[in-house]
């Protein structure tokens, strides 16, 4: 059975701007939301600090990063729901 016609071969006026790629969002995501990723990083330098403590011997300074990365982890969280609840609220507007 026959499908119809072909699709047409210039493109539709909505498919010619391209979708903004990861760096446009993520920077767009940053400017609204900056404590994120800041938690972000600072959860992957205390890891990586006290992977390094660890690896060396200094289980005590391994130990207080562990917690810094938890402590780290929580305001990562916090601060996304921040930013959801903000946007939430703007949509409501």
């Amino acid at each position: 059975p026959p499908l119809g016609p072909d699709p047409p071969l210039t493109p539709s006026p909505s498919s010619s701007s391209s979708p903004p790629g990861f760096r446009d969002k993520f920077l767009r995501k940053s400017r609204e939301n900056p404590l994120v990723p800041i938690g972000c990083l600072s959860t992957a330098g205390a890891l990586t600090y006290g992977l390094i403590c660890f690896q060396k011997g200094n289980t005590r300074q391994s130990q207080l990063m562990m917690r810094a990365r938890v402590l780290a982890q929580g305001f990562t969280i916090a601060a996304i729901m921040v930013g959801v609840v903000a946007t939430a609220m703007k949509a409501q507007k």
